[in-house]
């Protein structure tokens, strides 16, 4: 939010913020990202910056739930057995929060849309929705 003042008057600007939550090492990652212009895009970079509990409850918050941002594709996924076990949505943000990988990836924040994880349609729209920004 922007705070601009003329004499007597206060103005509130809200800005839609533009991000990506990604992983530098992520080769997936890297060639959804590569053809596109994100010099307007907040980039985070979960394993150096983390993932904080608000803004990971800003992605819950636009997709629904914190399952739909997990990756039960991560490898600790089953070294953790966690494949055996009934999660909750507690849980699922827990484990968010504690291990950077069970983030499903990329995360694109697009004026206030969310587009959560590396599937064509997913990608496609993400895609779409940055171009007409453009």
């Amino acid at each position: 939010m922007d705070l601009k003042t003329d004499n007597s008057h206060i103005f509130f600007t809200f800005v839609k913020m533009n991000k990506v939550y990604f992983l530098k090492t992520c080769s997936t990652c890297s060639k959804i990202m590569a053809p596109l212009d994100l010099e307007k895009i907040e980039q985070i970079e979960i394993k150096s910056k983390g993932i904080s509990e608000d803004q990971l409850q800003e992605m819950k918050n636009l997709s629904g739930s914190f399952e739909s941002l997990f990756s039960r594709t991560a490898i600790k996924y089953r070294a953790l057995g966690l494949n055996e076990k009934q999660l909750k949505e507690e849980d699922y943000k827990k484990l968010i929060l504690e291990e950077y990988t069970f983030l499903k990836r990329p995360v694109f924040i697009l004026e206030n849309e969310i587009f959560v994880g590396n599937s064509k349609k997913t990608v496609e729209q993400a895609h779409a929705k940055l171009a007409k920004q453009a």
